[in-house]
């Protein structure tokens, strides 16, 4: 629908310069056959699905010159809970963040069973296996372990790893033509960032052992009953600061992912707008926008990543 609705657009903007809202709508009433007449093309049809989740999916189909993706509903489980009837059942985003999971599955595996091949023919990896090993290395070397501390710090350096290339392939999902981008969903941010502040939790637990409550509970060790008297105010304090750290990382990933889609609409948006006349600027500076936010895919799962590594390090040193 969305490929549909842009080549449908792009010639309607392009004809004798008139608004393209105005030439669909022309067009709709002009139809003979009311049940198959053209909706109007706005840029909302265009760059909104590829943020919104639904219970329809596209996939690539060529079915005439016009008609380059075909729909297909997923399926509804509805089931009963607290007397409400709730949909279990596979959503867009669901589709993707599945997705996402196995082509990170696929290319971790693949390297590492390509790593391990070519070690022990020729001595060292080669080809794309060892592109991905240096990636890996730097970001375990430079970033994760200087930030999560010794003394078992490097068994967090896995799960940061797993977080930066899940959420990339989420990321760049959303920049296919059929695509839809899981981290522009508040859910499933928020989803990653609650699964974050368990890790980051447990960690304090083994790290720190009984000493984990000092995390919770503010108490000076030095000072007089004045200080003693800084655990009414503080502790409420170390309380709210748990929970602002995932709240921190939901917010942060989603508004980010959604922004660059909201910039690109309103840049579309303009071509409806103004028609033919004003075509070619707004669509250079949506092009590059575009190009932008294949960078910020993945600057936002490195900051998402590098995050989750600080707070892990921060409570395992919390002792300090």
């Amino acid at each position: 629908m969305r490929l549909r609705s842009l080549l449908a657009g792009a010639a309607l903007v392009a004809g004798f310069g008139r608004p393209a809202l105005v030439m669909a709508q022309e067009h709709t009433a002009a139809s003979q056959e009311p049940a198959h007449a053209a909706e109007p093309v706005g840029p909302a049809q265009i760059i909104m699905p590829h943020i919104t989740d639904s219970k329809e999916i596209e996939y690539p189909c060529v079915k005439n010159l016009r008609d380059w993706a075909c729909e297909a509903k997923l399926p509804t489980w509805n089931v009963q809970i607290g007397g409400k009837t709730v949909d279990l059942g596979l959503t867009k985003h669901v589709v993707f963040l599945i997705l996402s999971g196995l082509v990170t599955l696929a290319l971790l595996l693949g390297v590492a069973a390509s790593h391990k091949r070519h070690s022990q023919e020729v001595g060292r990896p080669k080809g794309f296996a060892a592109g991905i090993e240096a990636v890996i290395l730097y970001l375990r070397n430079e970033i994760y372990l200087p930030v999560l501390g010794g003394h078992g710090g490097e068994k967090y350096v896995p799960f940061c790893l797993t977080l930066f290339f899940f959420i990339v392939f989420c990321n760049l999902f959303g920049l296919l033509p059929w695509g839809s981008t899981p981290t522009g969903n508040i859910a499933v941010t928020g989803t990653l960032a609650a699964i974050t502040f368990v890790v980051i939790e447990v960690a304090g637990m083994r790290a720190l052992g009984k000493g984990y409550i000092n995390t919770i509970v503010y108490w000076p060790h030095e000072g007089g009953p004045l200080m003693k008297l800084m655990t009414v105010i503080m502790t409420p304090v170390e309380i709210v600061g748990k929970f602002t750290k995932p709240f921190a990382l939901t917010i942060r990933l989603f508004a980010n992912m959604i922004a660059g889609h909201v910039i690109i609409l309103a840049l579309i948006g303009l071509i409806f707008m103004f028609g033919f006349k004003i075509f070619l600027a707004p669509l250079a500076m949506a092009l590059f926008i575009m190009l932008l936010e294949i960078l910020v895919a993945f600057i936002q799962a490195f900051i998402f990543s590098l995050l989750a590594a600080v707070f892990i390090g921060q409570i395992r040193a919390a002792h300090h």
